[in-house]
């Protein structure tokens, strides 16, 4: 597939950092989809949806791009992967039991509508799981979003009264964070390997061998997932790097 910089792709060194830090939230999140319908809504590459189809009944890919489509298809066949819009999900009313939504609402022009139509295809009970960056560290200090591929971010309280507001009873909401070994490797590059890793990408210039070594060697157990709340941890959810939602259709 075509990297535009903002799809996150498996097996790239340069991209292993985004992967892992997208890939932690399917790994923690996968067992809600054990024997159930799954619709994964803006499924890019695929590799999302193949891990969940190791445990799914049957799981749907949904993407507006007929390059990623193509490219899941050919690549993932266990996932009966389908185009199109996201506010208009072509899904019968109840007809999943799970939505998946990874690192995709932050894209999207109308996001009530997206959530709206979620809350459609749900049968009863019916789960949605979503993430997005937090509007707070992303884009800090700004409305705008940085990412030029973003519409609008979202903090954990706007995220939670979008949910809310199509119906959703929230479940839990939390935060992905850096645990203790990138913290230790964020000091080895200036207090943060992702502004190390943007200044590299900016600058269009080669990477030095330390960075791409930390940066490959990234793994989903670097990363912590934290309760919003959660008593046992001081760091807050407005401090978190990412935010994951689940929320339940009534």
């Amino acid at each position: 597939m075509a990297l535009t910089g903002e799809r996150t792709v498996p097996g790239l060194a340069e991209e292993n950092y985004w992967f892992r830090r997208h890939e932690v939230v399917y790994r923690r999140l996968v067992d809600r989809c054990i024997d159930r319908d799954v619709l994964e809504a803006g499924s890019g590459e695929g590799y999302g949806a193949d891990l969940i189809a190791d445990v799914a009944r049957h799981v749907i890919g949904l993407d507006y791009d007929e390059s990623a489509v193509a490219h899941v298809r050919a690549r993932y066949p266990r996932v009966d992967m389908r185009q199109g819009n996201l506010a208009q999900l072509p899904l019968s009313d109840g007809a999943v039991d799970v939505v998946v939504n990874f690192q995709v609402i932050e894209h999207l022009w109308d996001q009530g509508q997206f959530v709206a139509e979620c809350l459609r295809v749900l049968r009863p009970g019916g789960v949605l799981l979503m993430s997005t960056p937090n509007r707070i560290t992303f884009s800090p200090g700004r409305d705008t979003p940085v990412n030029p591929f973003h519409t609008r971010e979202l903090n954990a309280a706007e995220l939670t009264e979008l949910l809310e507001s199509a119906g959703f009873d929230i479940d839990g909401v939390y935060g992905v964070f850096h645990g203790e070994r990138l913290a230790e490797i964020d000091a080895r590059h200036g207090g943060s390997i992702i502004d190390a890793q943007i200044a590299r990408a900016l600058a269009d210039a080669p990477w030095p061998a330390d960075l791409l070594a930390d940066v490959a060697s990234v793994g989903i157990d670097d990363f912590d997932l934290v309760a919003a709340g959660d008593g046992r941890d001081s760091r807050t959810i407005d401090d978190s790097l990412d935010l994951v939602a689940i929320a339940v259709r009534p």
